[in-house]
């Protein structure tokens, strides 16, 4: 598996969005509607899978667009091919506030297994497939299911994830972390899930019912605020709406205190 060689620069802070220059006739593989700007000279084309070597043919294209349809993902990808003369750009943006990492897959011994929303572009030659988490009480209760998008290459691949992203490195160690709360890891981590203390602790201490464990030799990408954390605090954050005119109900009225109480 040969990757093509892409460069790439990451603008922002929180809001972030990458920068990726081809050469010509070189490709990068994007989800549908990350691109937010590039250079006249290149072409992009909505294609079923991601044009790696392991997915050639008809039959391997048509078992790459189902597996992405099981991650949630759109099962068409977007390739931008640089078609002119010279160096060409082409970016792509974060979908929400959160960082941007920049992983060469030939450093994770060519397998990266992340979180099923995480992946935002590649360089063509990457591979995007699923793995199934191996536990049953994983695939219940870990925050992912049983599903996670699993890169494979030799190339960059692009990653986005909510707040601020830290790594982390395993040697043996074992790490609890908010099932939510994971980007991505090496194959080296085995995952599982373990009960959140006791039963008031699980029921009444805000944490969840579950945390996820990881454990192994290798590197764990972890965020510190999931989306799906972020659109709950965003929905009860918004002012309700009274039942006749359609009225905002303002934050700190007394209406919208007695409404929540009754809630």
């Amino acid at each position: 598996m040969k990757s093509h060689v892409v460069d790439y620069k990451i603008y922002g802070d929180d809001l972030q969005f990458v920068e990726v220059e081809l050469d010509p006739n070189e490709t990068v593989i994007a989800e549908a509607g990350t691109m937010m700007y590039m250079d006249a000279g290149i072409q992009f084309e909505a294609k079923m899978g991601d044009g790696s070597a392991g997915e050639q043919g008809l039959m391997g294209k048509l078992m790459s667009a189902g597996k992405r349809a099981l991650t949630g993902e759109s099962i068409f990808m977007t390739h931008f091919t640089n078609t002119g003369q010279g160096k060409k750009q082409v970016s792509f943006a974060a979908p929400y506030p959160g960082k941007i990492i920049a992983l060469d897959l030939d450093e994770v011994n060519g397998n990266l297994l992340c979180q099923k929303d995480a992946f935002l572009a590649a360089a063509k030659g990457t591979r995007v497939s699923i793995a199934f988490t191996k536990k049953l009480g994983s695939g219940f209760f870990g925050g992912e299911g049983f599903i996670l998008q699993k890169l494979s290459g030799d190339g960059m691949a692009f990653m986005h994830a909510g707040g601020t992203i830290i790594e982390k490195r395993l040697s043996g160690d074992k790490l609890l972390v908010d099932t939510g709360c994971i980007v991505a890891f090496e194959e080296g981590i085995s995952y599982d899930i373990e009960r959140a203390g006791n039963l008031k602790s699980m029921f009444f201490g805000g944490e969840g019912l579950f945390l996820a464990t990881l454990q192994g030799h290798g590197r764990v990408w972890l965020q510190s605020l999931p989306f799906s954390r972020l659109a709950e605090r965003v929905v009860s954050a918004a002012p309700m709406q009274s039942g006749g005119g359609g009225q905002n109900v303002g934050e700190g009225s007394i209406i919208s205190g007695l409404t929540n109480l009754l809630e």
